[in-house]
């Protein structure tokens, strides 16, 4: 079992930034690939970023690469969202999420555990 509790989220005006954060417990959080993926209102959950077991590939959305990094600290069991250069469409709720399927996986089924959420506001 692998606990996650995402952080970080808020109300931000266009071209600013802010970092998600999503602190993991329960099981060795370094064996886990890692995801973040975001729902806005009306539409279905999204795929965002996603980074291997140990941060050394990563892949994006290419609604946001070149804005958003995503990155990882085993040692303190945590993945982060660097977002930049944010848009009004960037608007959700961000949701990170953990992986046992090798490699980079950008496929929300299959992802095992979730986190709950963290809303994301961008006023134009």
């Amino acid at each position: 079992q692998v606990q996650l509790v995402e952080s970080g989220g808020g109300l931000v005006q266009a071209a600013g930034s802010l970092r998600l954060s999503c602190a993991a417990s329960g099981r060795i959080f370094s064996s886990y690939g890692m995801g973040w993926f975001r729902q806005a209102p009306g539409k279905e959950r999204e795929f965002v970023a996603t980074i291997n077991w140990s941060g050394s590939s990563t892949y994006y959305a290419d609604s946001v690469k070149g804005r958003f990094t995503i990155s990882r600290d085993n040692a303190k069991n945590t993945v982060f969202l660097q977002m930049n250069s944010l848009k009004p469409e960037d608007t959700a709720v961000y949701y990170c999420a953990a992986t046992a399927a090798p490699g980079l996986a950008w496929v929300k089924s299959l992802y095992r555990y979730w986190g709950q959420g963290t809303q994301v506001t961008v006023s134009s």
